[in-house]
């Protein structure tokens, strides 16, 4: 990605591809990657010789390829799959996405697409479409939103009874069983994986900037470089994680972005950072004071209101819902403060051009779209409004809870998403209806599933 080619572009046309093929004569083949509503990347490989009618005319997939549960099943209450014949919708590749995939073998290249109906609508059920109407109506009002993505992430391999386990370091062979939050000794032990991770973020064009190691045994935090095209932020963080993957196997690793790989351990997290630029490219959200401006407060109050509401996108799976527990760095309560980790809402310290909010809450297992459309819609409510989000929490905000605490099971947060207008509004009602069917199914499914725990409690107990 470029600058040359922003993301709100929307779809690209021959000339790019044409231009990247000249760059890169190597590539044989690339592919599409579509991000279905759980943040999947599902999609088609294309030869180098199908690329610019790809390009020129979009290529038709199956519609029901965004009415797919986690584990790839069609969903038939979506309306994506036999009650419309299982219909085609167009496939367009996303403007100034076309990249190399250095950790694979073969010379193959990369894109973004997005789906469109064949009349050129776009398709109800794609998130990334949801982000930018959201976006959208942000700019109308004058503002511009201003994103950056942190994604916490475990490293982990397979041991010899084939149990996972937290990655051995690359360098040593050892694996630690302590914490070694902030540990620059970690690092250096994994250097060979990372030096390949950020070799490949060069070669996308990511912003890849500040890699820690995090409050658990492999696990790892890397952060993205903010952007003025929150469409553009997010793709990129689509992106990076494809090439955090990508890296990690060719190290015999494997890259998790569950919210809770393990019962005793730290889960991951998405922290999402935003403001508003006007439309001099100021920050609106810059003041003086430490707890921002006006606008900011609003936009926090904003949030504060309608965090209860998004739950289900920020916790999108079972096991999304272990992470929410207090002293665990995962926010438990629509709560905000200055330079706090305990809350969900935090505005970071620092100097006062660079006054934003840092939202909290989401495991890094969401879809990066929906919790980015999610997030800015609640500050758009909160500004329009003018929501005050009361004081902030000073100390342990773990021990200042509050009334309306989020739901913190799967259940009734899919319950209390599907009698919310703030979400139909935001989401949009159709991809709502879409997003909550599968969601429903998921969550019959995994309720069905006999465990090992279910063995281990009632075997001869019940």
């Amino acid at each position: 990605m470029n600058d040359s080619h922003p993301a709100t572009a929307g779809f690209a046309g021959p000339d790019e591809a044409r231009a990247f093929l000249a760059r890169h004569p190597e590539v044989e083949s690339a592919q599409l990657v579509i991000t279905d509503l759980n943040g999947v990347p599902r999609g088609k490989s294309v030869a180098r010789e199908e690329l610019d009618a790809l390009y020129s005319a979009g290529r038709n997939v199956a519609g029901s390829i965004l009415g797919l549960d986690i584990t790839g099943e069609d969903v038939e209450e979506t309306g994506l799959v036999w009650s419309v014949g299982d219909a085609d919708q167009c496939c367009r590749p996303v403007a100034g996405t076309p990249s190399l995939a250095p950790w694979l073998a073969r010379p193959t290249a990369q894109l973004l697409g997005s789906l469109y109906e064949l009349d050129g609508r776009p398709a109800r059920a794609d998130p990334r479409h949801v982000l930018a109407r959201v976006v959208a109506r942000l700019q109308e009002l004058g503002y511009t939103p201003v994103v950056a993505v942190e994604l916490e992430f475990y490293l982990l391999e397979r041991d010899g009874e084939g149990q996972l386990r937290p990655s051995r370091g690359l360098q040593s062979g050892r694996r630690s069983q302590r914490i070694e939050a902030y540990g620059l000794g970690r690092l250096d032990d994994m250097a060979p994986l990372f030096d390949d991770l950020y070799a490949a973020a060069r070669v996308l064009g990511l912003p890849v900037r500040t890699l820690m190691s995090e409050y658990a045994p492999g696990q790892y935090e890397i952060t993205l470089e903010h952007r003025t095209d929150a469409l553009r932020a997010v793709d990129e963080a689509i992106l990076f994680k494809r090439a955090v993957r990508g890296a990690a196997a060719r190290h015999g690793r494997i890259a998790c972005f569950m919210a809770k790989p393990f019962a005793e351990l730290a889960g991951s997290g998405m922290h999402l950072h935003a403001s508003l630029a006007e439309r001099d490219g100021r920050n609106a959200c810059a003041d003086e004071h430490p707890a921002g401006s006006p606008l900011l407060r609003h936009a926090i109050g904003g949030l504060r209101a309608t965090l209860g509401d998004g739950m289900a996108i920020f916790a999108p799976h079972a096991n999304s819902y272990r992470r929410f527990r207090a002293m665990s760095y995962a926010p438990v309560a629509p709560t905000w403060g200055v330079n706090n980790r305990s809350v969900s809402l935090r505005v970071p310290a620092g100097p006062p051009a660079s006054r934003h909010v840092e939202h909290r809450v989401a495991g890094a297992d969401a879809n990066p779209y929906l919790v980015a459309a999610v997030v800015l819609a609640g500050m758009l409510r909160g500004i329009e409004r003018g929501i005050d989000p009361g004081p902030p929490v000073e100390g342990n905000g773990y021990e200042q809870l509050r009334a309306g605490e989020l739901p913190t099971q799967w259940h009734a947060a899919l319950e209390r998403a599907a009698n919310s207008p703030f979400l139909a509004d935001a989401l949009g009602r159709e991809f709502l209806e879409v997003f909550l069917a599968v969601k429903r199914r998921e969550c019959e499914k995994f309720g069905a599933l006999v465990s090992d725990r279910d063995y281990e409690w009632y075997l001869d107990s019940a």
